[in-house]
């Protein structure tokens, strides 16, 4: 059951709410977003009322859910959900462009990489200070340095940072940095840190699992919910087959049925699912027709140098062709492009 809270509810009505249903012997966990506040029930709700609920004050609707993942589903919030990051809307009406280096390796490059993003049309810059490898010896990022060097580029070009976290115990440092913060595939079922990440009080991106279905990737996006923050975009970045001709296997199905079965914004990775340079613009205009709200890409001004995905970032002469579909593709579906931020 879900107890979805009207915009004037206060804080003493959603705590009265608590109170009844815990002492009913079924859990509560407040969730609260940009607009509204939704209460959602765990246990034997049939001891519950719903029609005392409904009357209590503040309360707006009180609804039956029955997919697992109740507070990020369409049943419970049949209109889908727009997350705005640094003022940067993700959702139904636009299509958002993040864009920027896979690493971050030095402030030339991630300058660069950040001014390629905003000719190409992008309104957020993406770039990892902290980078999960498979291979313990690769390059594993600058850790705060490079959070450091992402707030710099943010002050000399307005763009907000999305950027990984990867350990529940550096989420707070992360997060003092980061304007959204992202939870990567490898780490979509990290529950520990799918729960500090929902407590950290910032918008979250949360990439598929390589092999995850799609419940289970709303299943761990409700874990994020349930901590208290609805603000979470989806990002669908290829899965894992038996085919080896690309990196990943870009599943372009799953922006729709994740549109159908939840309220969040569905994104695209068209960089680390090709893998390669030559892909990543055709699936960019996939992800578009398909209906995604947003692509983010790896940009990288000397992509030969790089330390991490050298051969999936774009480069300087692909960004005419980048901006064109962001432009021209978005109008074709009733959708506009996010407009470029100016400093």
């Amino acid at each position: 059951m879900v107890i979805v809270m009207g915009p004037e509810a206060t804080r003493e009505d959603v705590e009265s709410i608590v109170t009844v249903v815990q002492a009913a012997g079924v859990e509560a966990f407040v969730s609260r977003g940009v607009r509204r506040t939704i209460v959602g029930l765990v246990g034997d709700v049939t001891q519950l009322d719903a029609a005392g609920l409904r009357g209590m004050s503040g309360v707006r609707d009180v609804m039956r859910v029955s997919t697992p993942y109740k507070l990020v589903s369409r049943e419970n919030h049949p209109q889908r959900s727009t997350v705005h990051v640094g003022g940067v809307p993700i959702g139904p009406e636009t299509v958002t462009l993040i864009a920027g280096p896979c690493a971050v390796e030095t402030p030339e490059q991630t300058l660069g990489a950040a001014r390629m993003a905003q000719a190409a049309g992008a309104t957020l810059l993406r770039g990892g200070a902290y980078k999960p490898r498979t291979s313990p010896y690769a390059f594993q990022g600058l850790g705060e340095r490079g959070l450091q060097i992402l707030a710099d580029v943010r002050e000399e070009t307005g763009l907000p940072i999305v950027t990984e976290v990867v350990d529940a115990h550096d989420v707070a440092l992360v997060a003092s940095y980061a304007d959204m913060l992202q939870v990567g595939t490898r780490n979509a079922q990290n529950f520990g840190l799918l729960q500090a990440v929902g407590e950290a009080g910032k918008p979250v991106m949360l990439k598929r699992g390589m092999s995850a279905t799609i419940e289970e990737w709303l299943m761990a996006a409700e874990y994020i919910a349930q901590r208290g923050n609805l603000d979470i975009v989806l990002c669908e970045r290829g899965i894992r087959t038996f085919e080896t001709a690309t990196r990943n296997t870009l599943d372009v199905s799953a922006v729709p049925v994740a549109q159908r079965l939840s309220h969040l914004p569905v994104l695209v990775d068209p960089s680390h699912s090709g893998g390669r340079r030559d892909l990543v613009l055709p699936l960019t205009r996939a992800a578009v027709a398909v209906g995604a709200d947003g692509v983010i890409i790896d940009v990288h001004p000397q992509p030969e140098l790089a330390l991490c995905d050298g051969p999936q970032a774009l480069v300087d002469g692909d960004l005419d062709e980048l901006a064109a579909v962001m432009r021209d593709l978005p109008p074709l579906l009733g959708k506009s492009a996010a407009a470029p931020l100016t400093v």
